[in-house]
Formats: C-alpha cells, structure tokens, sequence
C-alpha cells in the first residue's frame, strides 16, 4: 500500500488546486491585487504547517543540511511565483503560461539522471501524454491582451520554469534524504512568509480599482488555503512517488478547474483544450498503473 499512497496524495493536490484554480481569480477581478493574493497564501501556509507539525508530533528536521534544502525548496516555489508577477508585468498570460506549464520537463530529467527513476512502457506513454495535457490546457487566455515589453517575459518565464522544475526535483530528493515531510512544508511556509515584504513592495498602488477590503481579504485567505492544502499532500507525494511521475500529474490540475468552471460556470472549452482534457484522463490512468 505504500507505494500507492503518492497516487491517493497527489490526488488530493489536483483536486485541491483545481478547485482552487476555479476561484482564485475571484478576488483579482474585484480589485485585490495579486500580491496581496501571494500574502494571504503565504499566511495560509500557517495553519497547514501547523497541521504538518502535529502530524509529526512535533518532530522538526532542525540540521545544516535540512535547513539548505528546506528553504531551497521553499524560495523556488514562492520565489517563482513572485518573478511571474514580473513576467506577467512584460508578457501575456497565454504565452508565459504554456512556456513555465513545461517545468516537468525540468524534474523528469534531473530524477532520471541523479536519482536514476525509471518507468514502465505504460507510464512512460503517460509521462510524454501528461506533458502535452499540460501544454495543451495552458493554451489558453486572453488573446486580445498581446501587450509584449522586449524580452523580458521570456527572461522572467525560463527562470521561473528552471525554479519550479528545480524545485520538484530537489523535493524528492530531500525526501530521499530521509528529511521528514512535514518539515520540508514547515520550511516552505517559513520562506513563503520571508518573502512577503516583497510582494507587498511589488504592489502597483497606482492601479485603478484597488480593493483592500477585509471581505475580500477574507475570502482570498479561505481560497489560498485549497492552494496551502495541496502543496503538503505534495510534499507527501514526493515523499511516497516518483519524481518523474508526480511532476507531471501535478500539472495536470487545471482539467479539474475546467470541470467545476463547466459546471459552475457553464464555461464551455474550446477545442484545443477539450483535446487537452482528453489527454489529461488518459495520462492519469496510464501513470497510475503500476
């Protein structure tokens, strides 16, 4: 049963994220602004942390090598979100997206190479089938908006991709280690809260419309927290799977944000993403067989 729990956690991360795909822009639209959005994430982590440290009664990692991993892990996660907030500032969503959406790419090689993982035939199919899912589902946005300043999206998008690839990467490696799952989390959350003078000194106070509410501050605390849910059963997830198995499913939670937009919404996708809900299916039945 062990080497299936990865499948039960990372299960609940899309199903998590997906949900809160579906909401998370809510509060933007109603003039909170993003990086206050990444602040009321990054305080979500919190209780979750908490959770974490209960669930290891209280065992925390506190050496040299946990404390390099720990906050590695955790500053290429929230570092990265920070940097697309630039790369949004100089590109449109539907060409950052699809470009940084590759970053599997980045933990499927790295595990193969270093921590020498390997796949069935099966799962392999679904590895490359995943991959295109996650292509094709973040092909999408709006076109209209093609204000492109230089290269500097591209700059912003290829650090980003190279972090968040690195990241999983480094995530499963620190599980190798023998470093609890719980502390990896704890130390994500910690430099998830470093980080947020920085996002609030990354606030455009000159935007139109800027609702600092607590209502709305509220509401994106409750959202951020799905998000907060899904990065610990993550965690797990690594701990439990392959790298090169639960990188690319992980991306694959947008299809679940397109269910509930259907079905809350009425929002019905186009072709290229229909295609890429397809794919999305097929590759969580093909990984999931061992």
């Amino acid at each position: 049963m062990k080497n299936r729990k990865w499948l039960l956690f990372i299960s609940i991360t899309m199903i998590t994220w997906g949900i809160w795909g579906a909401f998370s822009e809510i509060p933007e639209k109603a003039g909170f602004p993003a990086t206050f959005t990444y602040i009321a994430w990054a305080l979500a982590m919190i209780p979750c942390a908490i959770g974490a440290l209960c669930i290891a009664k209280w065992k925390f990692d506190f050496n040299a090598r946990s404390i390099l991993l720990g906050c590695m892990i955790g500053f290429l996660g929230a570092g990265g979100q920070l940097l697309l907030f630039e790369a949004l500032r100089f590109g449109p969503a539907y060409i950052v997206f699809p470009f940084i959406s590759m970053a599997p790419v980045v933990t499927i090689t790295l595990s193969m190479v270093f921590l020498k993982e390997r796949a069935g035939r099966i799962q392999l199919f679904g590895i490359a089938a995943a991959l295109c899912a996650i292509l094709f589902l973040s092909l999408q946005g709006d076109k209209s908006d093609s204000h492109v300043t230089g290269y500097l999206w591209l700059f912003f998008a290829l650090l980003i991709f190279i972090m968040w690839g690195i990241q999983g990467f480094t995530m499963k490696f620190a599980n190798k280690t023998e470093m609890q799952a719980e502390s990896i989390f704890v130390y994500m959350a910690f430099t998830a809260i470093c980080l947020i003078p920085v996002a609030y000194y990354m606030t455009n106070w000159q935007a139109e419309g800027i609702n600092l509410s607590w209502e709305w501050a509220i509401k994106s605390f409750l959202i951020q927290l799905l998000n907060a849910v899904g990065a610990l059963t993550l965690v797990y997830a690594y701990r439990y799977g392959k790298a090169i198995l639960v990188s690319p499913m992980e991306g694959l939670a947008p299809l679940f944000t397109m269910v509930l937009s259907l079905i809350i919404y009425a929002v019905v996708p186009d072709i290229v993403t229909q295609i890429g809900m397809g794919l999305a299916v097929l590759a969580m039945i093909t990984m999931s067989i061992e």
